[in-house]
């Protein structure tokens, strides 16, 4: 099966079998998915927090709006930026450049200065709102990966971040979450299963120029 007919296959779970569990291998395959996602810069501010323990994850219902997918599915994913972004994320980052490419400072200082710069330059709102729109692209990542490895899932914005950070701790780790991502293997009953998937034509969608 090609990926446009993964991707057709794919829907916003609704409902998933609980009794179904995600093997290790397909979990791992998402995390370095996670990992390997295109993000501005080069500079990963963002984390992936999974919850298997069903514990934990039945008390996120409540502030989910009532969501069962959150503790139906076999994990949830919670895609969570860091609270305080700066130079150090920088230079964390160029050592990182450094050490697996072997590249001179002399090429690297100075897009490492300019980068520090870009990030001084920015308010804490607005290293906000960037890092929040890359954890959409992680998002679209890890969905897509999902599709072509057969795991159903279910993006949600649907809940209060700063109940679900004080339920999993996250202050803590200088986290906020911004996105969940529940993933598993879809009810026989989900009847939003077998609904035909609807999209605007081509035409109305794509220009070319």
């Amino acid at each position: 099966m090609n990926i446009i007919e993964k991707l057709k296959w794919r829907y916003a779970t609704k409902k998933f079998d609980s009794r179904k569990k995600i093997s290790d291998s397909k979990l791992t395959i998402l995390k370095e998915a996670f990992n390997l996602t295109a993000l501005s810069y080069g500079l990963q501010t963002l984390k992936l927090v999974i919850i298997e323990d069903k514990t934990i994850r039945e008390t996120l219902v409540p502030v989910s709006y009532g969501q069962r997918q959150v503790v139906d599915a076999s994990h949830l994913l919670v895609v969570c930026i860091q609270d305080t972004i700066g130079s150090s994320d920088v230079e964390s980052h160029f050592e990182n450049v450094q050490e697996i490419r072997n590249t001179s400072d002399a090429i690297l200082d100075p897009y490492k200065e300019q980068l520090k710069k870009t990030v001084k330059a920015m308010s804490k709102t607005e290293l906000h709102i960037w890092s929040t729109n890359q954890a959409y692209i992680a998002l679209g990542n890890l969905m897509t990966v999902c599709a072509a490895e057969d795991i159903d899932s279910c993006p949600m914005e649907g809940f209060i971040p700063e109940n679900v950070d004080d339920q999993i701790g996250l202050g803590k780790l200088g986290l906020r979450s911004v996105l969940l991502l529940p993933v598993g293997y879809r009810a026989e009953d989900d009847m939003f299963a077998k609904l035909e998937k609807v999209r605007k034509p081509l035409s109305e969608t794509v220009i070319e120029i």
